[in-house]
Parts: structure tokens; sequence; C-alpha cells
């Protein structure tokens, strides 16, 4: 019998992320935040900046930069994960889905993976726009795979994380607005572009902290280009992979149950 409620809840919550993936082929600009914005970071800070910022320890800034571009990406599927979520409950599209006879958890697990799936998609622009400016990839298929593992799991815990806020506020806007507050700081106040051992005392600690720049060492150590870290860094950044592992894992650990709730809260009576 609980087998059976798992298969059919997995199916409902397919057809659901079906349809949300359906509506963003309808509405491709819904693709902007993971395609065009990150190519013009590239650009920009590739050759804009990069000729002005000096990589510790030597090394190439294109290649130390797009690991930055690739988690600052991930991060901000954030916005569109909580947008999408409160516009489904201010249009009512909550509301008709629990009339029909599916899985209650389907409207949550079928947007988080139409959201996983978009984000795939500006990941694929961004490695490919990433190769062409001269970025690549120096260790094996094991390391790779684990970097981009890390990655994906990190998104995931993001867009858990976004579609909790969504339920949280009333309009789609205060979402962006919200995000924009809290991701700037986040994905800035680390090492996503520049290298923390310059930055002041206090500013470092809380850079070498973040857990972005967790993330993002963590995938230039297994894709083998230039991380950047100092000697004197913190464990953190000493073991990256493990401490990026660490933050996602306890963000899903402590959004998913939340949202979970949430929903029932929202969709009651």
């Amino acid at each position: 019998m609980t087998t059976n409620k798992v298969k059919w809840a997995l199916a409902d919550g397919w057809v659901v992320a079906q349809r949300n993936l359906t509506h963003i082929r309808h509405v491709p600009e819904k693709l902007l935040d993971v395609t065009l914005q990150p190519l013009m970071f590239v650009l920009l800070f590739a050759y804009v900046f990069g000729g002005a910022i000096h990589v510790a320890g030597g090394g190439d800034y294109k290649e130390f930069l797009m690991a930055g571009i690739f988690v600052q990406t991930m991060a901000f599927t954030f916005m569109g994960a909580g947008m999408s979520m409160a516009e489904d409950l201010q249009q009512g599209v909550v509301d008709r889905f629990r009339a029909l006879p599916m899985a209650r958890s389907a409207v949550l697990s079928g947007r988080v993976i139409a959201d996983f799936a978009a984000a795939l998609i500006g990941l694929c622009v961004l490695v490919g726009s990433g190769l062409l400016i001269g970025w690549g990839i120096h260790t094996d298929v094991l390391h790779a795979a684990a970097a981009f593992g890390i990655l994906l799991l990190f998104t995931f815990a993001i867009l858990w994380a976004g579609t909790l806020v969504g339920m949280l506020v009333r309009t789609p806007d205060a979402v962006q607005g919200l995000a924009f507050v809290v991701l700037f700081p986040l994905t800035f106040l680390a090492n996503t572009f520049v290298p923390t051992e310059g930055m002041d005392k206090a500013v470092r600690t809380l850079a070498d902290y973040n857990p972005v720049s967790a993330v993002v060492a963590a995938l230039r150590d297994l894709f083998g280009n230039p991380t950047a870290i100092a000697d004197n860094a913190p464990w953190v950044l000493q073991h990256p992979a493990i401490t990026a592992i660490a933050w996602s894992l306890g963000i899903l650990a402590v959004t998913v149950p939340l949202a979970i709730r949430r929903y029932q809260r929202v969709t009651t009576g």
C-alpha cells in the first residue's frame, strides 16, 4: 500500500513538473535569469575587470572566475523558484490542483523538479560559454562529476529554500525584492569573483565562512582550477567539498520540512 502511494506521488509530481516545464517553453523569458544574465557576468568580469584582478598563487582569472559564476547562477534560482510558487498561490493554481484526485505532495515536488530542470539548462549554457572563453576542467572524470554533483546538490537545496519563501510572502514581487537583498550580499561577500585573502579581516571572516565560498572553492579544487586559498585559511576552506556538502544538506534539512508544513498550512481550509 505504501509503495503504491509513493509511486502515485512520484507520478503526480512528474505530471505537475511537465506542466511547469510546458509553461517555460511557452514563456522562454523565464530562463533569462539562468542564461542571459550569467553570460553578462562572464563577459563583464572576464574581459572588463579580469585584467585588474590578481589571482593569489598565480593562474588564469577566467579559470578562477567560472566556478564563481556557476555557483552565483545556481544561487539565483532561489528567486525563480520563490516567484513561481508565490504566483501559483496568488493565481489560485494550487487551489485548482487541490480539487483534483492527486497526491498533495505533487505540487511541491513538481515545482522543484521543473525549476531544477530549468537550472540544468542554464548550467549547460554556462559550461559552453566557459569553454569558449578559455575555462577548462583539468582533472579526471570522477573529480569533475563530483564537482557537478556538489553544485547540483547546492542547487537543489536553494530551490527548496526559494519554494519555502514563495509560500511565506504574499506576492512574487516580494520574493524578488527579498532575493536581491539576500542573494547579492551572499554571492558577492564570498570568493565568487575575487580571492578573500585581500579583504579586510572582518569582511574576510564573513566571506570565508559563507556557504557560497565553500561551494565555489570545492568546484575550483575538483575542476583543477586556481583556488587562491591562502595557507592560513580556515578549515572550512581547506576542506571545501566536505563543507559544501554539509551546508547543502543542512539547508535541505531545514527547508524541506518547513516547506511541507507551510504548504499544508496554506492549503488547509
